[in-house]
């Protein structure tokens, strides 16, 4: 996996850049296309500064129907960022709520076969979101940076063919000791959980089916990907 993709955001403490990380075929993810984070709400007027000079021209801020997250509510200190709110779980689902919020694996990849199976409307929305974006560089985030963030991370970088151990690399780098805690305690890992939920998603089939276009498809991944040489 490509280093010093850690980007340094004045306030934030979990911001990475997607680029350079090699897919099955070869070919590299793009630099500046897309960046994941904690919520950008925490940053100081430096970290803004450094956000636009990353080239950042669109901010998705992924949100879970139901729940007030004021810290997920802000405004870009620059009047040219747009932002679109994408809702990509829904916590008036009992049935999620009684699996994976009361039981405290929703703070683990456990629950995301089940969310992909629940929300495949919500996510291809947010991937279509990324597709349409205005030039320059997309920033999605949730609170952390590491379940919504990482959900939508791992679908995107699927959609890219990036290689199974760079998608579990960059998931582990959102470090989460609890997690990693109860995992353990489940005889599993964030390795065979990820590997897992990969081995069962068709990623093209599944956007698909959750009303995202073929146009969308094609541009999202001329986004994401360097040029073939």
């Amino acid at each position: 996996m490509a280093s010093n993709r850690k980007l340094n955001w004045e306030g934030c403490n979990n911001v990475r850049d997607l680029g350079g990380l090699r897919t099955r075929d070869g070919r590299l993810t793009r630099w500046g296309a897309v960046v994941r984070s904690d919520s950008p709400g925490r940053l100081t007027e430096a970290g803004w500064t450094a956000l636009y000079a990353h080239g950042i021209r669109t901010i998705i801020t992924l949100r879970t129907h139901g729940m007030v997250e004021d810290e997920l509510d802000f405004l870009p200190r620059y009047s040219d960022i747009a932002t679109v709110q994408a809702p990509i779980e829904d916590i008036t689902d009992t049935g999620f709520v009684k699996q994976w919020v009361d039981s405290s694996l929703w703070g683990t990849p456990l629950y995301y076969e089940d969310a992909l199976r629940r929300w495949p409307e919500r996510h291809a929305a947010t991937l279509s979101a990324v597709a349409q974006a205005q030039p320059g560089g997309v920033l999605f985030h949730c609170i952390r940076g590491h379940d919504r963030t990482g959900i939508i991370a791992l679908l995107l970088l699927a959609l890219a063919d990036v290689t199974p151990d760079d998608i579990i690399a960059d998931y582990e780098l959102s470090v989460d000791p609890i997690r990693d805690e109860l995992l353990i305690k489940r005889q599993t890992s964030n390795r065979d959980v990820i590997l897992d939920t990969l081995a069962k998603l068709d990623i093209e089939s599944y956007l698909l089916s959750g009303g995202m276009s073929e146009p969308d498809l094609k541009a999202l991944r001329e986004r994401l990907l360097e040029p073939v040489q």
